[in-house]
């Protein structure tokens, strides 16, 4: 049994020695500098694949029944807007420039969209037609799911759950399971302390790269105010900010109101080269 627990111990202390601290993107105009803790045996690659696979999966199954693409309108809409926000990824990260980029629209009555890691991006009807968005507001959910995928947020919740997992099997092998029956407690705790707080970070970073991202393809980052509000409008009940993975609403329309003056700029510039 000691043997055992020596060899658990070891595992988790090599598993965590694999994590590093890394830079995903530059800081752009408004700074997003946050180091992010990434196990070193989960490459972007690695994740990469496994969310074209996901991707492909969906495209399949939209396709087979008849919903994917189906609103030509929308999706020649989505599309002209990606190809304006695309490049401008290269001020955070010149190497997604090369991702196999993807822009479909599926017909489904949901308020969502998403941008996979390695650039595959989705968009639901549900959600330009009931918020009735306009291009400024298409950009903004895009600019900022893209962002999700420029920082590759998904890599590190993955490192993170790894890291957690690992934590909790450290304990057990140094407690001998004594206390293996408070472990879901423990889970709920690290949820609520750490990792919802994490993920609001995420989102808070994808606000914000993505009000940049839009503003330097030429739509109005004001968008994402109206965007927001609609949002809210639409969400009522929402559980409290310290149980949500996301920010309240008037916490991110806050905070990206305290950007506009850094991009801002960035439209008017490029509004005036057209």
């Amino acid at each position: 049994m000691k043997f055992k627990r020596s060899v658990a111990a070891l595992l988790v202390l090599a598993g965590l020695a694999a994590c590093q601290q890394v830079r995903t993107t530059d800081g752009g105009a408004i700074g997003v500098e946050r180091k992010q803790t990434m196990v070193s045996l989960l490459s972007n690659e690695q994740v990469n694949q496994m969310a074209a696979q996901s991707y492909a999966d969906t495209i399949s199954k939209a396709g087979k029944e008849g919903r994917l693409n189906s609103d030509v309108k929308a999706t020649r809409r989505v599309r002209a807007i990606a190809d304006r926000l695309i490049p401008q990824v290269a001020v955070f990260r010149r190497d997604a420039l090369s991702w196999q980029w993807e822009v479909n629209v599926e017909t489904s009555p949901e308020l969502n969209a998403y941008c996979a890691p390695g650039g595959k991006i989705m968009f639901y009807t549900g959600i330009i037609e009931k918020l009735k968005l306009s291009d400024d507001e298409i950009a903004a959910i895009m600019g900022h799911e893209m962002a999700h995928a420029l920082r590759e947020h998904g890599r590190e919740r993955m490192s993170e759950a790894y890291a957690k997992q690992m934590g909790l099997q450290l304990l057990s092998a140094f407690t001998k399971g004594k206390y293996d029956q408070y472990m879901g407690m423990a889970d709920q705790v690290s949820a609520i302390a750490i990792s919802l707080p994490h993920s609001r970070t995420h989102e808070s970073e994808a606000d914000a790269i993505g009000l940049e991202l839009s503003a330097r393809a030429g739509y109005d980052p004001r968008a994402a105010i109206s965007l927001w509000n609609k949002m809210s409008e639409a969400s009522e009940g929402q559980p409290p900010q310290f149980l949500s993975t996301h920010p309240s609403n008037q916490t991110r329309i806050n905070n990206m109101q305290s950007l506009m003056p850094t991009v801002l700029p960035l439209y008017e510039t490029a509004r005036k080269k057209g």
